[in-house]
């Protein structure tokens, strides 16, 4: 499990705030949410169901892989929803992908990827739950 703080980009602040609401203030508490859990916090308008979802799914890999909310993000919006995509996700493409995506969000200042990091991820992500993210 991570010791990430929970701090959603600012763009989920009325997610953000739902979970809270309902006690929910960690990732660890967020990955364990089912399909239905979330579809009751969005049921009263105040969060989107579509972007909890999203967050689940970068708490997910915050959890399971280790990784930290900013590499989840980007692993999402890159289109690896899940541990499963990662761990088989070519490493090669992947880094080629992510670092095009990271320069579109982030411009040319954005911190390096490289093969080894990229590689760690998805060794890690092969592991499976509980393996240390170290």
């Amino acid at each position: 499990m991570s010791e990430q703080p929970f701090r959603p980009a600012t763009h989920f602040r009325l997610e953000q705030r739902q979970l809270e609401r309902c006690g929910l203030a960690s990732w660890a508490a967020l990955a364990a949410l089912a399909d239905p859990d979330l579809r009751r916090l969005a049921a009263d308008g105040q969060a989107s169901e579509q972007r909890l979802r999203r967050l689940r799914g970068q708490a997910r890999l915050i959890e399971e892989v280790g990784l930290t909310p900013a590499q989840a993000s980007l692993l999402l919006y890159a289109g690896i929803p899940d541990r499963a995509a990662l761990a088989e996700a070519r490493p090669e493409t992947l880094l080629r992908q992510l670092g095009r995506f990271q320069r579109q969000l982030l411009g040319r200042d954005a911190p390096a990827l490289d093969l080894p990091l990229v590689l760690g991820w998805i060794r890690r992500a092969r592991g499976g739950p509980g393996r240390s993210p170290n």
